[in-house]
């Protein structure tokens, strides 16, 4: 807890108390105790304590109290709450396993206010901020008494060594790249030429020789540094950068463990200091960051106010990188900024990323075990570029190799990893079923119109438009910055709208994403999809339709009935249609390229509906064009593939709609051991009982469900069917009859 030394110094406090017949040992007392310890005596002497003249003013201090016979002083409760200070200090700092002394008890009891104690020792122009420096780093206001100068502390005695971080602050702080490059570290950096090139040239300028890597994740602006460092190693560098140190900054060790106002400061300055005439160019990844890095509440100055003077004097070469969105936090400091110059990093074409993935696979192929064929590496730079639209390239094809090598080796399977083990790694990656990234899927849409035709009848048209769409794009001769099929379906309810929708993602394998749009007749509502806007409640949660895309790209987005939301909804799907992504409310933009939106609307059904003498058939699909004209504006239909008018279903389909609602029945009957068979005769009266022009299938469904499904669920709950059987369904007349 606290050392022999310290103990010592308070029972030498209490017999200063008890002498001078005083009650209590007050902080006073502790202080001209601590005068004669020689823990704190080295700290007073360090930051320029006149000792003898400061003992003069305690003792008229201590003189002014009232004395008593045969007193037994004890400590106040300041004296107390400055000695436990000290201990909870070196708890809270990670040091509990040292021991409090003089040195720390004299910096507690600087924090003390209206301390006539403190008062003593400020009077002679020194702080609390003076002590920590010393006691944290052995900076002494007195010439000659830091640590690292002085040998013997104020006994004689041998002082602390200075820590590793002051002896070597760039060890401490930063990391050599050129030695990570001598010792073969890095991987190699291919077809960044240019960007190597222009970096060097602005190195080699006299003034603002600051180049900024800027670039998106993922493109390899790292590994631009890394490579400039292996480069001085293999000798390839200009001569101004012969036998040049390349350092990577580690701001987060530079602010670990710095708790008073001045410690980041002094540690950076250390670097900068040891950097002064050396030929070193010091890397800062994430350079925005050091805006504010360091900064308290008490004013003190940040990583980018220190580095300006160094910078501007031209002694220190510093590389940076960042991405453009980040660059605006460096862009507001116009002091900061001019001092760099910027050099653009652009994602790879996939030829480059397919020469730097050849370049690196023999080292990931080694690392677990396998090898990669020549058409693995092509597909994880073409399927990744399809698929993980979000990220960039090379950082996503590196990591679908890598993901690839990994699941082979941890199943402890070497070998060689083809395509299907590269498409099988991506549709993990990007969160779509394996079919929908293979090859062979290609071969089995040649019969989704059919596939389609099976669960929805009677509307060819609009079966042949989605089904087309879904081909163009899978071909790849759809424009690639738009969503895969933009439809809207009209017409009146119950025809299939919405089960055609279900219907695709269900072939395709794909989410299905649906939002009844009835919930947003109101303006404010925009907020609840893509997010609140700052300063409103809810601006930390994310907009239901940017988070639903975000976490399904590749899904069949289903808006259901269109028409009932608030036309300033319409709005934030127009960026969507037209460049594929949606913006939130933070400004993140949402790849919305993998998605096909269908829109469906009832607008024109109930005119339809409506009978009238001499108007054929083409006349009323005109009213329901001009319906649609009339409820969409025209940016938003012009922005459309397709709108597919869906008929009303004839009586001949519904008897394809009733097979349908029979077979599901019969497949939860066969669930619970029942085999269901219903003859021609009762399913025609079941599609005559259903059938209505205006309302679809859905009476038909509610038909089923009151002449089959009630007394079929009497029987197995109740009945003969209560542990299985088969049931026959007849028609008597216009009844149904069950054997």
């Amino acid at each position: 807890m606290i050392s022999e030394r310290l103990q010592a110094t308070l029972q030498r406090a209490v017999d200063l108390a008890r002498e001078a017949g005083h009650e209590y040992v007050t902080q006073e007392h502790l202080l001209l105790a601590l005068l004669d310890d020689l823990d704190a005596q080295e700290v007073l002497l360090a930051v320029g304590v006149n000792i003898p003249r400061l003992q003069g003013t305690l003792e008229d201090a201590l003189a002014g109290f009232e004395g008593v016979e045969d007193a037994e002083p004890d400590f106040t409760l300041g004296v107390h709450r400055v000695v436990q200070g000290a201990v909870l200090q070196l708890h809270a700092s990670g040091k509990a396993h040292e021991q409090a002394d003089g040195g720390r008890v004299l910096a507690e009891l600087l924090e003390e206010e209206d301390s006539p104690a403190r008062a003593a020792v400020e009077a002679q122009g020194v702080t609390r901020l003076d002590v920590l420096s010393y006691l944290s780093h052995g900076a002494a206001r007195v010439a000659g008494r830091s640590r690292e100068k002085r040998g013997a502390g104020a006994d004689g005695g041998a002082l602390p060594e200075a820590g590793p971080d002051e002896a070597d602050p760039l060890g401490a702080y930063a990391s050599d790249l050129t030695a990570q490059a001598r010792a073969g570290e890095f991987d190699p950096v291919i077809g960044r030429e240019a960007e190597l090139t222009r970096m060097v040239h602005v190195l080699a300028r006299r003034t603002k020789n600051n180049p900024v890597l800027v670039g998106e994740p993922g493109v390899g602006k790292t590994a631009l540094a890394e490579g400039l460092a292996q480069r001085v190693v293999d000798g390839q560098a200009p001569g101004f950068l012969k036998g040049a140190s390349v350092y990577a900054l580690n701001l987060g060790a530079l602010l670990a463990g710095t708790r008073y106002r001045g410690d980041f400061e002094q540690r950076l300055g250390a670097v900068l200091a040891a950097l002064e005439g050396q030929n070193a160019v010091l890397f800062i990844d994430e350079l925005h960051t050091i805006v504010g890095a360091g900064a308290t509440e008490g004013g003190s100055v940040d990583a980018a106010n220190l580095l300006k003077p160094a910078l501007a004097r031209g002694g220190l070469r510093v590389l940076g990188a960042t991405t453009p969105a980040e660059l605006r936090h460096l862009e507001k400091d116009r002091a900061l900024w001019r001092r760099f110059q910027t050099v653009e990093v652009p994602e790879p074409s996939e030829e480059d990323a397919l020469a730097i993935l050849r370049g690196l696979e023999g080292r990931y192929a080694e690392h677990h075990g396998v090898s990669f064929t020549p058409d693995a590496l092509e597909a994880a730079v073409r399927l990744s570029v399809r698929h993980l639209r979000d990220r960039f390239l090379p950082d996503k094809a590196i990591d679908v190799l890598d993901e690839a090598g990994a699941a082979r080796s941890s199943a402890g399977r070497g070998g060689v990893l083809g395509v299907p083990d590269i498409e099988a790694t991506v549709a993990r990656m990007a969160r779509v079923p394996v079919g929908a990234v293979r090859a062979e899927e290609v071969t089995s849409l040649a019969t989704l119109a059919d596939d389609l035709r099976r669960r929805v009848y009677g509307q060819d048209a609009a079966v042949d438009a989605v089904a087309g769409a879904v081909k163009l794009a899978r071909a790849g001769l759809r424009d690639p910055q738009k969503p895969q099929g933009m439809f809207l379906f009209a017409g009146p309810t119950g025809v299939g709208k919405t089960e055609l929708a279900r219907a695709l993602a269900d072939r395709l394998g794909i989410h299905l994403a649906r939002f009844d749009m009835s919930e947003y007749q109101e303006a404010h509502t925009v907020a609840r999809l893509i997010g609140a806007p700052p300063g409103y409640v809810g601006f930390d949660q994310g907009g239901l339709l940017t988070d639903a895309v975000a976490k399904n790209p590749h899904a069949v987005l289903l808006l259901d009935e269109i028409e009932k939301a608030h036309p300033d909804v319409y709005n934030i799907f127009l960026q969507l249609m037209d460049h594929g992504t949606l913006t939130d409310h933070a400004g993140k933009k949402v790849d919305g390229r993998g998605l096909i939106l269908i829109f469906t609307t009832n607008a024109g059904a109930a005119d339809a509906s409506r009978p009238a003498l001499g108007f054929s058939r083409e006349g009323r699909s005109g009213e329901e064009a001009e319906a649609v004209k009339r409820t969409f504006s025209p940016e938003f239909r012009n922005r459309l593939d397709a709108v597919i008018h869906f008929r009303p279903l004839s009586r001949g389909v519904m008897g394809s709609v009733v097979d349908k609602f029979i077979r599901r029945l019969a497949a939860q009957l066969a669930e619970r051991n029942v085999q269901l068979e219903v003859s021609g005769e009762a399913r025609e009266l079941l599609a005559e009982l259903g059938y209505d022009p205006l309302l679809g299938a859905r009476p038909l469904a509610r038909v089923i469900e009151h002449q089959l499904g009630r007394p079929l669920a009497e029987a197995v709950l109740f009945g003969r069917l209560q542990g299985g059987g088969s049931v026959q369904v007849r028609r008597e007349g216009r009844e149904l009859t069950f054997d």
